[in-house]
């Protein structure tokens, strides 16, 4: 085997491994309790890739602009304490304090936890104007945010609750 073939191998040997890691590092965002934001690079760069890393209902919301159907989300009636966070990639987006029953079948919130978290990005799509949301670190569809929201802000940012995950506040820390 010659030196440029062995060097060859060695490549793709170290190219797997750290693709494998990406995606285990990734996948962890959907099964642990207390999520941590991947690293930019580390996110898939395609459509395949972000198919192995989420579910077909979590990649036809969050990387197709699909819409879960209203009142089926886990999160549309859940009323613990913590913060919500973005299914694909782990940024924190939204608190419980922010967190009000709309009433539209989806988890509405009246602001995100930051608006660095999230771009508002005009949606002229199935015949109306609208206003989608998007996590500002992985480019997943969230929803959309309309102006029909309590006090503070008039905002509702209304959710798929497929697109996000939680994080549940640590009540266990003592003064």
């Amino acid at each position: 085997m010659s030196r440029l073939s062995i060097i060859s191998l060695f490549a793709l040997v170290v190219l797997q491994a750290c693709s494998t890691q990406s995606s285990e590092s990734i996948r962890s965002v959907h099964t642990q309790t207390n999520s941590v934001m991947i690293p930019k690079d580390s996110l898939p760069q395609s459509d395949s890739a972000w198919q192995e890393v989420l579910s077909d209902e979590e990649f036809r919301v969050l990387r197709l602009k699909g819409t879960e159907r209203p009142y089926t989300g886990q999160y549309d009636q859940f009323w613990d304490s913590g913060t919500y966070v973005c299914k694909a990639c782990g940024s924190a987006l939204f608190t419980s304090t922010t967190k009000f029953d709309a009433g539209c079948g989806w988890p509405s919130f009246y602001k995100s936890i930051d608006k660095s978290k999230v771009i508002e990005k005009l949606d002229k799509s199935h015949g109306m104007i609208r206003t989608e949301v998007l996590c500002a670190h992985c480019g997943g569809h969230l929803g959309h945010v309309f102006n029909d929201g309590p006090e503070p802000t008039g905002m509702r940012y209304c959710i798929n609750s497929v697109s996000l995950g939680f994080v549940k506040q640590d009540t266990s820390a003592k003064p």
